[in-house]
């Protein structure tokens, strides 16, 4: 058992001081934190996903199910959008609940290629959740397995984080995933786009521009009353489009009879009076995910240009700034 009193008391203090009247709140959620990862840690709520079929594994960083079912038609390769319960409400506690020694043959055999910096933090840093809240004590019993486990793992957000949009592109992921589903040297292979996480960029790529403030908080800015539900919602609807858009170049790009498309979260935009997708939160809204099944054929429509779509190295810390985590 690891103690935290000390830094616990320190956070308590500012929240007190700084929120009174949301402060006592913040402590009951802190020892909540403390029982959900003290069981969950080790006997995890939901599916894991290698407990499913599948050749190929798509994870869109915080898709909604709804959102996702609401742009389907729009997209040829999606024909019914179904949902499982995810192991994990932030990408930290996704990969720590995912990649465990429970599921290490079959990650031996995976290639995981990830826009997401968490797996840095996790896997090289060894920082496990809880990992956005202090608490005073810490009884939880991760399994984790180490990095060198998997087949081969390739962290495109290390040297391809763009300096306009502050966030790994979903071209420069679908060029990556190209390139590893051609090799075929693993037998399963998944692909972590970050979008339509944070910032909501869509709208902005679309139109060749920076992201507006607006585009890059998000959920912030709507918790804080500064922006509605509808015109935040929207930017990350549009998110979610500029990723599905690449999906569908991928799947024209790989050969694979079993793609399955999902996230690791979903995004609540005010739900049970949250926002984002808090660690620990067992809402449906953040919980639930799609799971869509469809296949790939590769057509040889793109050629990767890995040198085109190359961005800025960033530092681990700067790049979750970037994407909303303080």
């Amino acid at each position: 058992m690891q103690t935290n009193i000390r830094a616990w008391v320190a956070e308590m203090r500012d929240r007190f001081r700084d929120h009174p009247l949301r402060a006592p709140l913040y402590v009951i959620f802190t020892w909540y934190l403390v029982f959900w990862y003290a069981v969950t840690s080790r006997v995890p709520i939901g599916t894991n996903v290698y407990e499913r079929d599948w050749d190929v594994l798509i994870v869109l960083d915080a898709c909604r199910v709804d959102t996702l079912e609401a742009v389907a038609e729009e997209y040829e390769f999606i024909e019914s959008v179904d949902s499982i319960r995810s192991v994990g409400s932030q990408s930290d506690e996704w990969m720590a609940k995912t990649f465990t020694e429970r599921f290490r043959s079959q990650i031996a055999r995976t290639h995981y290629v990830t826009a997401n910096g968490h797996a840095t933090q996790l896997f090289e840093q060894g920082e496990l959740p809880p990992k956005n809240n202090t608490t005073p004590i810490d009884v939880s019993s991760w399994d984790l397995v180490d990095l060198d486990v998997f087949d081969d793992v390739t962290m495109v957000w290390q040297d391809h984080h763009d300096e306009t949009y502050r966030v790994v592109l979903p071209r420069t992921m679908t060029d990556h995933a190209i390139q590893a589903g051609r090799a075929n040297e693993s037998d399963r292979l998944i692909v972590h786009y970050m979008q339509p996480h944070l910032p909501y960029i869509g709208q902005a790529l679309d139109e060749g521009r920076p992201p507006t403030d607006l585009e890059m908080e998000g959920y912030n800015r709507l918790e804080s009353n500064e922006a509605n539900r509808s015109e935040v919602y929207d930017l990350y609807e549009d998110t979610l489009r500029l990723v599905l858009d690449d999906v569908a170049i991928l799947l024209e790009n790989l050969d694979a009879d079993d793609v399955v498309i999902t996230a690791d979260h979903g995004e609540a935009f005010g739900e049970f009076a949250a926002y984002g997708h808090p660690e620990g939160f067992p809402h449906p809204v953040v919980k639930n995910v799609p799971w869509v099944r469809t296949s790939a054929t590769d057509t040889g429509s793109r050629d990767p240009d890995l040198e085109i779509s190359s961005g800025a190295s960033v530092d681990v810390e700067e790049h979750l700034r970037d994407l909303g985590y303080r």
